[in-house]
């Protein structure tokens, strides 16, 4: 007798068909296999105790805190603990019912939709690229005095451009430009500034690359500017909070945007108390609201990506918390771009004081976030990076 580690619907189905299930028997079974947990934050005691009832006569649970079965507590957490099949069941069970019950149904069947997705599709004015089937590897072009990692490398557009060839030889998906450092610390730049920096080098490398570019900028002119110079998506570390203007440039050019989790700015962001009651909750509780944003802003919900902010207002603890539970964030149904790529919290493990110096340690980060659900990686060392991509895909399956 061993025990089966199930990771995925796929390795479910494999293991069943090894055993000679037919297919009606796996369309059966598979629901059974995958187990989830659920959390709710602060529903009444009544609906608790429903919810309780509910999933135990199916054969799940639901754990609540202790005072809530008497209700000498007005509120309580609670984590809906079952199989796939068991959650479908309890979601129908629950639609038909009252306090809002029918909402927490709907919640139930969106987010079992939500983790079960694994294919997107981005579309920009030129292209559409599939997302899902392998990682996507994002290269970094920094155009920057001040970069933590590579910043002055490129003060001659020309070895910019050359760069930015190789890393698409060597195997980037897109390529990421930026002009404004966001490294702790970091000063602001005037957008006149920033655009000096990048548009020269985007205006260069649009019809040269065959793989789109990205502009990594917070604000809406240098967004729009990048993108009539020849930029397809924008990468935006405030999720469009900086510039009211950025989701209208966003909806009228229809390109995709990447929302990240970040508090405050860069200049304070690793100041002071970096402690989060629930650092994967506010991290989706954000990233659920800038969603929300975006598509209230006229931003199609199928261009939105979303990234969970590693080095942005974390510490190193939350920062491989992140990577250890990337995959809640699938519940946002959104692809996921994670960037670890030499960052501070890699030196603070291995001890390494220079950027360039944290290779090993940034394949091993890059590897636990595909592993744990990242699409699209943003990378220095794209040549290295890119096989380390492969090998992780291969492993994840």
């Amino acid at each position: 007798m061993r025990y089966l580690h199930i990771t995925s619907p796929a390795r479910a189905e494999d293991e069943l068909k090894k055993v000679g299930v037919d297919w009606p028997g796996v369309e059966a079974m598979l629901p059974k296999m995958e187990t989830v947990n659920l959390l709710l934050k602060g529903i009444e005691c009544r609906v608790a105790n429903i919810l309780k009832q509910e999933m135990l006569s199916i054969g799940g649970d639901v754990a609540v805190a202790r005072e809530s079965v008497a209700c000498s507590i007005d509120r309580t957490d609670a984590i809906l603990i079952g199989t796939i099949k068991q959650m479908k069941r309890l979601a129908d069970k629950l639609a038909p019912q009252p306090f809002k019950l029918k909402e927490v149904s709907g919640n139930i069947r969106r987010i079992l939709a939500n983790i079960s997705r694994d294919r997107f599709v981005l579309r920009t004015p030129r292209r559409e690229f599939e997302i899902g089937e392998k990682t996507l590897i994002m290269g970094i072009v920094n155009m920057t005095p001040d970069s933590f990692s590579d910043g002055g490398m490129f003060r001659d557009i020309e070895d910019a451009v050359v760069h930015a060839r190789t890393m698409e030889e060597a195997g980037a998906d897109i390529i990421d430009i930026g002009g404004e450092s966001s490294r702790p610390g970091s000063e602001p730049v005037a957008a006149h500034e920033e655009m000096a920096r990048v548009l020269p080098l985007i205006e260069r490398l649009h019809g040269i690359l065959s793989i789109p570019m990205s502009i990594d900028t917070t604000k809406a002119v240098v967004a729009r500017r990048a993108l009539e110079a020849g930029a397809e998506m924008i990468n935006d570390i405030s999720a469009m909070r900086f510039d009211d203007g950025m989701a209208e440039v966003v909806a009228t050019h229809q390109v995709p945007i990447v929302l990240m989790h970040m508090r405050g700015r860069p200049r304070t962001m690793q100041e002071g108390d970096l402690s989060y009651r629930s650092l994967m909750g506010e991290i989706a509780g954000f990233l659920e609201d800038r969603i929300e944003a975006a598509v209230s802003a006229g931003v199609h919900e199928e261009q939105i990506v979303i990234d969970p902010g590693i080095g942005f207002g974390k510490s190193t603890t939350d920062n491989i918390a992140i990577l250890r539970n990337l995959k809640e964030l699938k519940t946002l149904g959104m692809p996921i771009l994670v960037g670890v790529s030499r960052k501070r919290f890699i030196g603070q493990i291995t001890g390494r004081e220079r950027a360039e110096e944290r290779l090993e340690g940034t394949a091993a980060s890059l590897t636990a976030a595909i592993l744990n659900g990242a699409h699209i990686v943003r990378v220095h060392d794209v040549e290295f990076m890119k096989k380390v991509a492969l090998v992780a895909d291969e492993i994840k399956g």
